[in-house]
């Protein structure tokens, strides 16, 4: 057994160095973290990077597969919202509008949109009609903000929770929040390595296929890595905002800071013009009147819909998508949205008395601060609507980029297994690296990983893991070499 531990091995299939000596106790710490949130955290990232990959092309999917419903015949002539509205009332039956979005192109249809049963959070049902002749084109479940149609909607729930509803989202979140960790690490080795690697210093920036084995999968898994550096920190950082725990942390510290993303007043006052104790009362969003159990139902008249557009095209809405939303009481107005998230981000709205087509309050993309700003372009950026075709290609090779890390990880403790004869390649990190560290250096591992932890709570919690199990391994060894 001996001599097998000894045997040299091809240069080819040796792994490059990396710090092993106490006074390298950072980069020690590093590769072990790196190892063991990849070998523990790699299925979680490796399926929210597939996932992501094929939502970022369902867009094209859906114009394929539900043609019939988003598009419809070009005729000379647009029928009024009205006559569009009354036709989709007319088929949907009992369920209630909720809110309309014109067509935005001339081939194109209009959704009509509906609360009814059967439908789950955030979901609608939308009737698709030809605003040339009022036909039906369709009629499907429709999924939140972006009005994702059922095969998006389906890879959507797989990407966020793996159809597991909200426990599902501990993966998601696990796989955001330790991405950034896992890619930092990496980022630190792969300067580490640099510094010493002075002869194959270009093999962590491209790969090399003239080495076999260990080295060449190092290679490419290095020289992929630090290329979607930036992209992968950028989705682990979007990602986070959507997670359970830490996303309702991000939501905390953006109200904290008066970051919110401004939302318009749509309450009324009895003369029909809005509840305000500031300017544009509302604009933090928590200006909104609640709804009351014994508030009045308002009536929906199909003609308001082309009277509300046209006053919101006179004052700041000025872009082909469009949702307008009817008032759930007889207190609160009408808003007319844009929903355009591609470059430049068209999100203007206007909020209109219904009764007597005033304006009641409006919001202004280009008077965001600049956290509201960042926010919307960094989620529309993670869902590849930013900057349309090129956003998509980009997502998806950093998507796939980041799985093929992952797959590369594994291969390479696949080649450096224990239990492979002869395959004790190269010193593997010592373990207990945060014990030799000098006091400043376990204080600022201990402050840094408390507010991580507080901040991201199942990162925190799966750290405290990673301790332990380190712990465990670093007594282990200890009593055997003691033996």
């Amino acid at each position: 057994m001996t001599e097998t531990l000894q045997r040299p091995t091809p240069a080819s299939d040796a792994p490059p160095p990396h710090p092993t000596s106490s006074k390298g106790w950072l980069g020690q710490l590093l590769l072990r973290l790196h190892f063991y949130a990849g070998i523990l955290v790699g299925p979680f990232i490796l399926i929210a990077a597939l996932s992501g990959a094929a939502y970022a092309v369902t867009p094209q999917i859906e114009q394929v597969v539900y043609d019939r419903e988003l598009h419809a015949p070009v005729t000379s002539t647009t029928l009024p919202l009205a006559e569009q509205v009354e036709a989709a009332e007319a088929y949907a039956g009992d369920d209630t509008l909720v809110a309309v979005r014109p067509a935005p192109e001339p081939e194109d249809t209009t959704r009509v949109m509906f609360t009814g049963t059967g439908l789950g959070e955030s979901e609608t049902r939308s009737v698709f009609v030809d605003p040339g002749t009022t036909e039906i084109r369709g009629d499907l479940t429709t999924y939140g903000t972006s009005g994702a149609l059922p095969i998006r909607t389906w890879v959507d729930h797989l990407h966020r929770n793996l159809h597991l509803g909200d426990a599902g989202r501990l993966y998601s979140e696990l796989a955001a929040s330790w991405l950034g960790v896992v890619v930092l690490a990496g980022a630190a080795l792969w300067v580490i390595r640099y510094r010493k690697a002075r002869r194959a210093r270009r093999d962590m920036v491209r790969p090399n296929n003239k080495v076999t084995g260990y080295r060449r999968i190092f290679s490419w898994h290095a020289s992929i890595g630090i290329w979607l550096l930036v992209g992968a920190l950028f989705l682990s950082a979007t990602g986070i905002t959507w997670s359970t725990y830490g996303g309702a942390n991000v939501d905390k510290l953006r109200a904290a800071l008066d970051w919110g993303t401004p939302s318009v007043d749509t309450a009324l006052t009895e003369t029909g013009g809005p509840t305000a104790t500031g300017d544009h009362a509302g604009h933090a969003g928590h200006g909104a009147a609640p709804t009351t159990d014994d508030a009045e139902a308002p009536v929906i008249e199909p003609t308001t819909f082309d009277e509300v557009l046209g006053v919101a095209r006179s004052v700041n809405v000025n872009t082909g998508l469009v949702q307008i939303t009817p008032p759930t009481t007889a207190d609160t107005a009408w808003v007319v949205q844009e929903i355009q998230r591609s470059w430049p981000t068209e999100v203007d709205s206007v909020a209109i008395n219904g009764d007597t087509l005033e304006v009641v309050d409006r919001t202004d993309f280009k008077d965001f601060n600049l956290a509201a700003k960042l926010t919307r372009w960094g989620i529309d950026t993670h869902m590849g609507q930013q900057f349309g075709l090129a956003n998509q290609i980009v997502l998806v090779i950093t998507a796939l980029g980041i799985a093929t890390m992952v797959v590369f990880g594994y291969l390479m403790w696949w080649k450096r297994r224990p239990t492979r004869p002869g395959a004790l390649i190269g010193k593997p990190a010592a373990a207990g690296a945060l014990a030799r560290a000098p006091w400043w250096g376990t204080a600022a591992v201990i402050v840094v990983a408390a507010g991580i932890g507080w901040f991201l709570p199942l990162l925190g919690i799966s750290l405290i893991g990673f301790v332990v199990v380190d712990a465990i391994v670093t007594a282990t060894r200890s009593r055997a070499a003691s033996r």
